[in-house]
């Protein structure tokens, strides 16, 4: 008899780890030769290969490399590589310290992260620091596209251009840095537009990618399947909702999914999750608010699964200040739930379109 585990066991339990940028070193592993030893130094065709079809899948590039920085990213821009590669580290410090840094930089789990070096010293030293990052012999990088690690179910609109979305990011966060005044006040300049739509056929590719890639403010750590949300946009008795986010600087892609079952007595809020690229952009509650919006309408309270874990915490603070109330906890599932007297205002500095949710 084949069994299915519970979202919530799903939730819980390990899944196949999924990396999301690739931090390589420069020297004889970009490159053959030492950069400041050697007169010149050679790209490898095959790293170039290597990057370019990862990129095109939606794995991010970095670099960690005890290196000179202001040659080695003159050398990369000469190689026409520079743009390929967020937030490169490249001083010399520790590599362990520089992968800490990309992870929080590009703001994902460091478990996300694979590492390319040809030095055993240095794979072991990042592998005894973090021993959740894949470490790669640079040896070995003709194996590396064919890792199931690197090859995303779908690849989507939005992984195709993901690492131009962390371009714009890295220039929203300089013109953030460089603005003189209040945080909302520079809010108000990107001139933002969060769209709110019934989730169609052609978005579940991208909706099962957010359930599988979103940790931090996703509020069960539930995956679901293209096949099973196409199962239940279709339903009668759920919402699959998915928003998106456009602003001055450019599109951030499909960033929010929400799942609600519609019941008579009351509607579950059964996902709640948001890219953590919005994290800073104070639109984390405005998915949350609609979805209550429509509850009060249809005249029944909202309730909302949450299931804890070590990076979510962000989702449970943004339930407990939307003024849900824990009902009941199981293990780590608790159900909150809304009375929707109140609902939280939308932000001045953003606009908000909602399709045909009917």
């Amino acid at each position: 008899m084949v069994t299915h585990m519970s979202h919530i066991e799903q939730a819980q339990s390990p899944t196949n780890k999924t990396i999301k940028c690739v931090v390589w070193d420069l020297d004889n592993t970009l490159w053959d030769g030492t950069l400041l030893e050697d007169s010149q130094v050679h790209l490898r065709d095959d790293v170039v290969t290597i990057i370019k079809t990862l990129d095109q899948r939606g794995v991010l590039h970095s670099i960690a490399s005890k290196n000179h920085h202001e040659l080695a990213m003159q050398k990369l821009e000469e190689f026409g590589l520079a743009d390929y590669f967020l937030y490169p580290q490249i001083h010399w410090n520790s590599k362990a310290t520089s992968l800490e840094a990309i992870a929080k930089a590009i703001n994902i789990g460091i478990d996300t992260l694979a590492f390319v070096d040809d030095q055993a010293f240095e794979r072991d030293e990042v592998a005894h620091q973090w021993p959740q990052v894949l470490c790669i012999d640079s040896a070995d990088r003709a194996s590396i596209v064919s890792m199931p690690e690197m090859m995303p179910r779908f690849i989507t609109d939005d992984s195709r251009v993901r690492r131009q979305m962390y371009l714009s990011d890295i220039a929203r966060n300089q013109a953030e840095q460089d603005y003189v005044g209040p945080s909302e006040a520079f809010l108000a300049t990107l001139d933002m537009v969060f769209t709110i739509t019934e989730a169609r056929e052609a978005d579940l590719q991208r909706a099962e990618e957010l359930t599988v890639r979103t940790n931090q403010l996703n509020t069960t750590g539930y995956t679901y399947s293209y096949e099973e949300l196409n199962t239940l946009r279709q339903s009668s008795d759920h919402k699959l909702l998915i928003a998106s986010l456009e602003d001055c600087y450019g599109t951030y892609g499909k960033i929010g999914l929400a799942l609600v079952e519609c019941g008579t007595e009351y509607w579950m809020l059964k996902l709640l999750l948001m890219s953590c690229r919005v994290m800073s952009r104070g639109v984390g509650s405005i998915m949350m608010g609609h979805v209550m919006r429509l509850a009060k309408e249809s005249g029944v309270p909202l309730r909302a699964e949450f299931v804890a874990n070590d990076r979510n915490r962000m989702m449970l603070v943004t339930y407990k200040f939307g003024g849900f109330k824990a009902i009941t906890t199981e293990g780590a599932l608790t159900v909150f739930e809304h009375d929707l007297t109140t609902l939280p205002p939308i932000p001045a500095y953003v606009t908000v379109h909602v399709g045909d949710t009917s």
